[in-house]
């Protein structure tokens, strides 16, 4: 059962357009597992439609017509030269082969991605950086946590964005299950702990870094890159 869901700003902002691609990746993982956030997402496209059906007409250019022929048929050509099906078929296979518990399957909005395996970052905690073909500079992670362990107290220079995939953590507000969504910005001072029964594999994204308290989580947070 998902407890924790993205809040109607973010899912406006997947209507809009407006996120950018590392978090807009978290969302597509959290949708494709949510049908009550799906509807909620229908719910506000249609609103936004019947906003756009009441607002008054506004003249257009007089080549509108030529200049939306041309940024319809533009993506396209970019797209294909700068991922080609091959490219993406090996991106695939490069993330398929991480070492993931039984029955976890990483959802399809991630198998674009890259990545350079798993690295350890503390005893029974390990990370994977991931690299989005729509931005490879995205600060998105895999994060593998062992039972009973805790990632360092922090808070956040911006915000970061948590989809649990797999087990359950406890951060002191609330608990995260498998399919919960977590946004937690600089008003949020917490320490994860993932919970008895099993590890935990989240994907996050971290905008602005985290700040962590301890002065060796902070030196290992920098070799991160988190």
């Amino acid at each position: 059962m998902i407890l924790h869901h993205p809040a109607d700003d973010l899912l406006l902002a997947v209507a809009a357009g407006r996120l950018s691609p590392g978090p807009a990746l978290l969302l597509d993982v959290h949708l494709a597992g949510c049908a009550a956030c799906r509807a909620r997402l229908r719910l506000l496209n249609a609103i936004g439609g019947a906003l756009v059906d009441e607002a008054p007409p506004q003249p257009l250019a007089a080549d509108a017509w030529e200049q939306t022929l041309r940024r319809i048929e533009q993506p396209h050509g970019a797209a294909a030269s700068a991922t080609p099906p091959a490219a993406a078929s090996v991106a695939g296979r490069l993330l398929a082969t991480l070492r993931l518990p039984a029955g976890l399957h990483l959802p399809p909005s991630l198998r674009a991605c890259t990545t350079g395996g798993w690295r350890w970052m503390g005893p029974g905690m390990h990370y994977a950086r991931l690299h989005s073909p729509q931005d490879p500079a995205a600060k998105l992670f895999l994060l593998r946590i062992g039972e009973g362990r805790s990632l360092p107290r922090h808070t956040h220079h911006d915000v970061e964005l948590t989809q649990v995939l797999y087990g359950s953590f406890d951060d002191g507000r609330a608990a995260f299950g498998a399919g919960d969504f977590d946004a937690a910005d600089d008003s949020v001072h917490h320490q994860p702990i993932v919970a008895s029964g099993g590890e935990c594999i989240c994907l996050a994204h971290v905008a602005g870094g985290l700040r962590f308290d301890g002065r060796v989580a902070r030196l290992v947070g920098g070799w991160i890159g988190m």
